[in-house]
């Protein structure tokens, strides 16, 4: 157990998950922590990592920096996702080692698994057959994470622990309209058809003063031409009379709100060891101890489709116009449900549904849009 005076680093505690899991620790009494924007430390430095651990010599770590994105960035930028990731898992986690480093939790995600897994999708359906091709990289990268974690503790008595969450959304999410993930992405382009719609604007002005938008060579701020704008935002599907999203909108997704995957974190962080992971009794046929697996799923263990998710945000929002589908983008894996039986076994469970995550999300964006404005 680490006490309240431990030195903590959270490696990315700038972004979604990280930010999260800075502010839950804190709000337990963890007060010694330490963080590093990436002007400050760019984690594909070995030297500079080195150099970081030998200085502030960290008690534990929580790995929560990665290179992430949806659908569209992981075809897109396939060598960034998986060189980018393991080299990120590299320096950290071998530095931990090195400076004897206490407790580690690594973030990895659900996308690890198979493509056509077994549904709710168990631990022990890793490596079992083929990924998803779409994000085989980012996976690859993870799954390479967990097992460092897993071999480390295996051979020299680590206690390095590795957390899979499944899709995340909350405070300080990423709404870029071609490297988000599908919430975000979702609520950005149906609140623009909205404003679009409604004729707003000062509206439309105010959220892409604070997020600029680029189609090709041409990016698009507050003060450009409503010609220039329209035609932008056409090219993702964001219209005054409908919004085009990818794919079909069958496949169904599960999401957990940031703030709660962060206090199943930390929970895990500070109430589980990596010998509470695992069946330590299992053999195989040759009667040998096969210690794998040993990652925990966190999640809701609900799903919906995405296309009663878009639903749920059009009617959030206020937006009146339609709904479109682009049959001919990829949907990407069809379900990606976690059995989160683990979890429960450890002592956590989620409480926030996902009506209520849509309602304070698309609050918080629309704060940030207002705040940011005001100081532009």
């Amino acid at each position: 157990m680490l006490d309240k005076d431990s030195k903590i680093y959270v490696a990315g505690h700038k972004g979604l998950v990280g930010s999260a899991i800075w502010d839950n620790l804190k709000s337990r009494g963890y007060d010694n922590l330490v963080g590093r924007s990436h002007a400050e430390l760019d984690l594909l430095d070995p030297v500079a990592v080195k150099e970081f651990f030998d200085r502030e010599r960290p008690d534990a770590v929580v790995l929560a920096a990665a290179y992430v994105g949806g659908i569209m960035a992981n075809l897109r930028y396939r060598a960034d996702f998986i060189y980018r990731n393991l080299q990120i898992q590299q320096n950290v986690i071998g530095e931990s080692w090195k400076h004897g480093v206490r407790k580690l939790l690594f973030l990895g995600s659900t996308c690890i698994y198979p493509r056509d897994a077994a549904q709710p999708m168990k631990e022990d359906c890793l490596l079992s057959s083929p990924l998803e091709y779409t994000n085989e990289p980012y996976a690859i990268a993870k799954i390479a994470g967990l097992k460092m974690c897993e071999s480390f503790n295996l051979q020299y008595g680590t206690n390095y622990i590795a957390v899979m969450p499944t899709n995340l959304y909350g405070p300080n999410d990423n709404f870029h309209l071609e490297n988000s993930h599908v919430l975000p992405a979702m609520i950005r382009k149906i609140h623009l058809a909205k404003c679009l719609h409604d004729g707003d604007w000062d509206a439309v002005r105010k959220d892409i003063s604070l997020r600029p938008v680029r189609s090709g060579d041409m990016v698009v701020a507050g003060n450009s031409s409503e010609e220039e704008i329209l035609s932008v935002l056409q090219n993702y599907g964001i219209a005054p009379d409908a919004v085009t999203l990818w794919g079909t909108g069958r496949p169904m997704r599960e999401f957990l709100w940031s703030e709660e995957m962060a206090d199943a974190s930390v929970h895990v962080l500070l109430n589980v060891d990596f010998k509470d992971t695992y069946d330590a009794s299992a053999k195989n046929s040759d009667g040998i101890a096969e210690i794998r697996n040993c990652h925990i799923n966190i999640g809701t263990g609900k799903e919906l489709s995405i296309r009663e998710l878009a639903e749920k945000i059009r009617q959030e929002t206020g937006f009146a116009g339609e709904i479109r589908w682009d049959s001919t983008k990829p949907d990407g894996t069809l379900r990606k449900l976690t059995d989160v039986t683990k979890l429960h076994n450890l002592g956590w469970h989620h409480k926030i549904e996902i009506d209520e995550g849509i309602h304070r999300l698309y609050g918080w964006y629309l704060q940030g849009i207002c705040i940011n404005h005001n100081t532009i």
